[in-house]
């Protein structure tokens, strides 16, 4: 008789990406989506463009009093969007 080795279908399929290298990109997409949910939905309005390069995550705004705003809060910005996607994918934010 043969013992079941049962596991989750989502801790599979993340192992899967990992191996296939995908696991980063995936999270980082997550990231990336999850700028307004986290932000809030104000200060999305007024964003233009969010993407990551080398771990920093640039956050394009249209109103530069925001910038100053939310450079102050940086770093809480930075745990709070880690700590969504369950990861640290991004280690600090620019705003332009």
């Amino acid at each position: 008789m043969f013992k079941r080795r049962e596991q989750l279908i989502g801790s599979l399929v993340m192992r899967n990406l990992r191996v296939l290298g995908l696991e980063t990109p995936l999270l980082q997409k997550r990231l990336v989506e999850a700028w307004p949910v986290v932000a809030g939905e104000a200060i999305a309005r007024y964003t233009t463009g969010v993407n990551i390069v080398n771990q920093t995550l640039f956050v394009q705004l249209s109103i530069p009093a925001l910038r100053a705003d939310l450079s102050m809060r940086r770093q809480e910005l930075t745990q709070s969007l880690n700590k969504y996607v369950g990861a640290q994918i991004i280690v600090d934010i620019r705003f332009c």
